[in-house]
């Protein structure tokens, strides 16, 4: 089986297993998207959705989140993991949207990629899930069952960003990466995995996998 039958096969099953992507990060905007998503890294999306309905009942917009002293975000964000770095990133970046972009967050990778605390991947969230730009963000489930399904060589997550989006259409890139999570979430663990329970590695280089790409 090719790299590209695999790629089918994958997107056919995950289509079935998962015809609806809702973004696991509670947020009403593209600025409450880009803090979840930032606080978010060494931490799991349910703590996340934990932490931000208390964040943002004190500060939902740049406006008011740099009404805050670092260390009161500090202290509501502790449980995220990383707070001190978190904290001064969120301060920072909601002032720099004030005094660069009138409080609204960019639309673009360069101008997202160059506030502090969002990188490549927060910046491809924010465009794909706020801006509906197509991006493929990476995250650890995507690049282990990338690596898995044979599609990347598994050198590191740039690569496996560029093997996915050279496999898999354009547009099915938004809906694609989120269907990926949720499966790698439910079936295929970073820790302990049972290969048993992983529909789509243990079937991908089959003869029933094969025979349904015919």
């Amino acid at each position: 089986m090719t790299k590209k039958q695999k790629a089918i096969y994958v997107m056919e099953e995950l289509e079935k297993l998962y015809p609806e992507t809702p973004i696991p990060l509670d947020h009403s905007d593209p600025y409450t998207l880009t803090i979840a998503v930032l606080l978010s890294a060494q931490c799991t999306d349910e703590r996340v959705n934990k932490i931000t309905p208390i964040l943002f009942k004190r500060a939902k917009n740049p406006f008011d989140m740099v009404k805050l002293e670092v260390s009161e975000i500090q202290a509501i964000i502790r449980p995220c993991g990383l707070s001190p770095k978190k904290a001064k990133a969120i301060w920072e970046l909601s002032q720099i949207l004030i005094d660069k972009y009138k409080g609204e967050v960019p639309q673009s990778f360069e101008q997202l990629e160059e506030l502090p605390g969002v990188g490549h991947k927060t910046a491809s969230v924010v465009m794909s899930q706020s801006f509906g730009f197509p991006a493929f963000p990476v995250d650890t489930h995507i690049h282990r069952l990338m690596i898995r399904w044979g599609l990347t060589s598994g050198k590191n997550v740039v690569e496996t960003e560029k093997d996915a989006k050279a496999l898999f259409p354009i547009e099915k890139w938004n809906k694609l990466h989120l269907q990926i999570i949720f499966y790698g979430r439910s079936h295929s663990p970073a820790r302990g995995c049972k290969l048993a329970i992983d529909y789509i590695t243990a079937t991908i280089g089959t003869a029933k996998a094969k025979k349904e790409l015919v």
